[in-house]
């Protein structure tokens, strides 16, 4: 959360800007948060990623989601503060490809995303890392370093830009 305070000392105003620090702590989702981070992903898709789908392109997703073996067999972190999951990454480890990336809306912009970008990355060894990024979140994985690979896709009703991250 960012605050301004706007004060005013002989004649002069000094608008003064405080950002509240997030104590995020990132840890592997086990079987027993997994419900939790399936929720997060599902309520984020619904309101900032399924706008942008045509019908069929919702329910692939939620089925892809909704499979616990196949959740279980990625890497599944979250952002936890203070005990609440804010945020959650599931990685293909075997393909170095991010599956999911969702950070709840109310904590969008807060640098929760970047935090579990950067522990990823600084557990990771992957050189190249891959992702078919929604519309929505393009800005963000361009903000991270991520490139285009190619013009937009629609594949099963599921609209997505291949991009890629490549370690300096």
């Amino acid at each position: 959360m960012i605050q301004t305070y706007r004060q005013e000392e002989a004649g002069v105003v000094i608008y003064v800007t405080i950002r509240e620090i997030w104590l995020v702590e990132i840890k592997k989702v086990g079987r027993d948060d997994l419900p939790e981070a399936v929720d997060i992903m599902w309520t984020t898709f619904l309101k900032f990623e399924a706008p942008d789908y045509p019908a069929e392109g919702v329910e692939p997703f939620k089925d892809f989601i909704e499979n616990e073996d196949m959740m279980l067999a990625l890497e599944v972190l979250g952002a936890y503060d203070e005990g609440e999951l804010k945020g959650v990454i599931a990685v293909d480890v075997s393909a170095d490809h991010i599956c999911c990336f969702f950070v709840k809306g109310e904590y969008h912009r807060q640098g929760i995303g970047k935090k579990l970008w950067e522990y990823f990355l600084d557990n990771s060894t992957g050189k190249t890392i891959t992702v078919n990024s929604s519309p929505f979140a393009v800005p963000f994985y361009h903000d991270l370093g991520f490139e285009d690979t190619d013009d937009e896709q629609l594949t099963d009703g599921m609209r997505y830009t291949p991009m890629r991250f490549e370690r300096i």
